[in-house]
């Protein structure tokens, strides 16, 4: 789809999906704080019973080019001191670099501190099981508190991880084994999300959950609802999204969408994820310092208010969605984004 068509698209849409201020304030129902560790909060994951922070450290940040090990390594300590215990990575970030720099920046810390949750994106019996392999390897460790289907997008791809020789048959060996402890997937697509929730009772589900997709066209109302159903621990990516890039526009971060900058942004942002039924922890972009801003804001955390809903309403209107439900794809522009999250 081209990107005029796609505005069309939005244009055609957006008004009719979108969703009413009393749909909106429905949806709030902060899930309980279960403890304060270093004034980070921490909720109960669905059905692991793990106490997780909300906030989670995005594995992919350990890729940006201007980092070296030494500063991973500093963000992680710095992260666990201010009481994030959730740690998030995959193989496809940084092609393994994150991986490699996580494994190391972890040492010293106490791994039954922390929650370890890593991904894959191979289908199949034989290459899932070659890659969560390698990725224990390369963390450092012999188990994964989370394992999780990475960027299901396709009616195919769920089918496939679901059914003879697919993923799912490593997954459920391995925590047999005490390999991990717990199933999820991240997907970014509606229909492969519900189609996973209805094929097998997965712990945890990872979606885009964002105050510009929600508004402007309901985007993860339904996959919410599913998951709390089915009592999974709901995880928001990019809780932080300002949307698409509008052409044109400076762009500060070589990144594939816009994202919430400021103190404050980021701080009502965060509020309005976190404060949606079920919804137990988000992924901060992949930068170091908007990692610290989201940390800072999680330690600060309370419930949105009516007054944020009407504020990131409005903001949302002047925003352009990053995810095309009807092409079941995100709006790549700039630049493509090279490891799905």
């Amino acid at each position: 789809m081209e990107r005029r068509d796609f505005l069309k698209f939005v244009g055609a849409t957006a008004g009719a999906a979108a969703l009413s201020q009393a749909d909106i304030l429905a949806a709030l129902a902060p899930a309980a704080i279960q403890e304060t560790v270093a004034g980070m909060p921490r909720r109960v994951l669905g059905r692991t019973g793990r106490s997780v922070s909300i906030i989670g450290f995005p594995g992919l940040a350990l890729s940006q080019k201007e980092y070296d090990q030494a500063r991973c390594t500093k963000a992680l300590h710095d992260a666990f001191a201010n009481g994030l215990n959730y740690f998030d990575v995959a193989p496809a970030y940084g092609r393994g670099l994150c991986e490699t720099r996580m494994g190391i920046g972890l040492q010293g810390l106490d791994r039954t501190q922390y929650f370890l949750a890593c991904k894959t994106n191979k289908r199949d019996r034989e290459g899932s099981l070659r890659e969560l392999e390698h990725s224990l390897t390369e963390l450092k460790t012999d188990h994964f508190d989370l394992y999780q289907l990475h960027h299901l997008r396709t009616h195919e791809e769920v089918k496939q991880v679901l059914g003879p020789k697919g993923a799912l048959e490593t997954f459920a060996k391995a925590r047999e084994q005490g390999k991990v402890k717990h199933l999820g997937f991240s997907a970014h697509t509606t229909v492969a999300a519900l189609e996973a929730m209805k094929g097998f009772q997965f712990d945890s589900v990872m979606f885009p959950i964002n105050f510009v997709e929600f508004f402007l066209h309901g985007f993860g109302k339904e996959v919410m609802e599913l998951a709390n159903q089915q009592g999974a621990g709901l995880i928001s990516i990019k809780p932080l999204s300002h949307g698409s890039w509008p052409q044109g526009a400076a762009r500060p971060r070589e990144w594939w969408y816009r994202c919430t900058e400021t103190d404050q942004e980021v701080a009502r942002a965060i509020r309005w994820t976190l404060s949606l039924k079920g919804l137990v922890a988000g992924i901060p972009p992949s930068w170091l310092d908007l990692v610290e801003k989201a940390i800072k804001a999680a330690k600060s955390y309370q419930p949105a208010t009516e007054n944020d809903v009407a504020e990131l309403r409005q903001l949302a209107s002047s925003c352009l969605p990053l995810f095309n439900e009807a092409e079941g794809q995100a709006e790549l522009d700039y630049p493509n984004c090279p490891y799905s999250v």
